[in-house]
């Protein structure tokens, strides 16, 4: 029975399995260690913004103007305060964004300062068609709202130009722009004419990312900064653009007929904050690679690359006779793991590209040699190196092109799924010879003579 056992091949094939499955403990603890530096990562990453300017994103400028809303009740008339708000007609701005580094251990997190221009043209509400007396329009009352994400990074103090008037802004979005933070402008009598040209000038701190609404009709903004690898976020990339070792150039022009709210509505019918929300766009000042995100993107295949390399040594052990014990399988399995650890320690300090180099080459080699050992021939382990090699450079062009990560991996999944197939296709020459039967000598009968 346990020859019987020991020379099943299915037997073989529950037992690699078993390992694989024992294996994903340490591929579930290596999960469990990005997780833990990636939160420290994020740590070290608010100690410093917190202090300097958080991601910052500037929505604005816009009008409140309130009125009061009256209606009948019975016979008694009731009047209530609402208030409408009204993008700019026009919207541009302009700013330049100097960066820096900042560290915190091994962590580095991008900086900046920006000084924006911003400056555009309101033309003058039109509260009437939504069924308002004149009189009832409360123009003295009239604020100017900014919604700065991180309103405490403001650097200068500052002033908005309205029609050539310069009015001080004050903290926070006034008594009808929310509880966001932001800065906000009295206007008071200064709703008067057809239309009210301003300008603000504002220096903030910010880290990481900047981003914008397209309040304006047409929404024109144009950055210029020193930091060599930006990533274009939102719904609408620049429509110009240029990188280079100096930094990049960004210019934005957007038509209000690509977002989804209005160019002016009131709070009794108010436009759902998560529209603007997906109508934002801006540049992130990221690292070219996120060591954390592509080290847990890469551990998800190693439960693949499990399944192809035993299924190797065990296409050797059935073609060759060979026995390679559990311990074996399982120190291979270990050495693998220990890719995705060496790759996130390396790439810490050095980057990504050499972690993951450093890593391969370091795998590479050791089941190279053991492989060699175990399978008795240098061919069989140059065989496994090759392959160990091929599946490394695979996964890297995999994470290196996350578009196509799914397309890549499913062809490649079918790649080698073929290949074991074509060298398996004829199990039975795969399988040990059946022992011969022995057969019991039958004793001869009696000559004639003896009887």
């Amino acid at each position: 029975m346990y020859e019987q056992l020991k020379n099943s091949q299915l037997a073989r094939l529950f037992l690699i399995t078993f390992l694989i499955l024992v294996l994903q403990i340490p591929t579930a603890m290596l999960q469990g260690l990005v997780s833990d530096r990636q939160n420290l990562r994020q740590e070290a990453i608010s100690s410093i913004t917190s202090n300097w300017g958080r991601e910052q994103t500037i929505l604005g400028p816009r009008l409140y103007v309130p009125y009061i809303r009256r209606s009948q009740v019975g016979k008694d008339e009731k009047s209530e305060v609402k208030y409408g708000t009204f993008l700019p007609d026009d919207l541009q701005v302009s700013g330049k964004l100097k960066t820096e580094v900042r560290y915190r251990g091994i962590f580095e997190v991008p900086i900046y300062q920006t000084k924006l221009d911003i400056r555009g043209r309101f033309v003058r509400p039109d509260v009437v068609s939504w069924g308002v007396r004149p009189e009832d329009v409360l123009w003295d009352r009239a604020e100017l709202s900014l919604q700065i994400s991180d309103a405490h990074a403001i650097q200068t103090q500052a002033t908005l130009d309205w029609n050539q008037k310069s009015i001080p802004f004050t903290a926070g979005q006034g008594k009808y722009g929310g509880p966001e933070q932001g800065i906000h402008a009295n206007l008071k009598d200064q709703i008067k004419g057809e239309s009210f040209d301003f300008a603000i000038p504002l220096t903030v701190n910010g880290s990481e990312k900047i981003a914008f609404a397209p309040f304006g009709k047409v929404t024109k903004v144009s950055l210029n900064s020193d930091w060599t690898n930006p990533s274009f976020q939102g719904v609408w990339l620049p429509d110009q653009r240029s990188v280079t070792s100096k930094g990049f150039d960004a210019t934005w022009d957007i038509p209000s007929l690509g977002r989804n709210y209005p160019q002016q509505w009131n709070n009794e019918s108010p436009v759902n904050p998560e529209l603007i929300q997906a109508s934002l766009f801006g540049v992130d000042l990221i690292s070219p690679v996120d060591n954390y995100r592509m080290s847990d993107r890469s551990i998800k295949y190693n439960y693949l690359f499990l399944i192809l390399t035993f299924a190797v040594f065990w296409l050797f052990e059935t073609a060759t006779r060979l026995r390679v014990h559990p311990l074996q399988y399982l120190l291979v399995g270990v050495a693998m793991s220990m890719f995705y650890l060496l790759q996130l320690a390396i790439s810490e300090h050095l980057g990504f590209k050499i972690g993951y180099l450093t890593a391969t080459g370091a795998v590479v080699i050791l089941l190279t040699a053991y492989s060699t050992s175990v399978l008795r021939a240098k061919k069989r382990g140059a065989i496994v190196g090759v392959m160990q090699a091929a599946l490394y450079s695979y996964l890297y062009v995999v994470l290196a092109n996350q578009d196509y990560s799914l397309l890549m991996g499913s062809i490649g999944l079918f790649v080698f799924l073929a290949i074991i197939m074509y060298f398996t296709r004829r199990m039975e020459s795969l399988e040990p010879p059946l022992s011969p039967k022995r057969v019991e000598p039958q004793p001869e009968p009696p000559s004639p003579e003896t009887l």
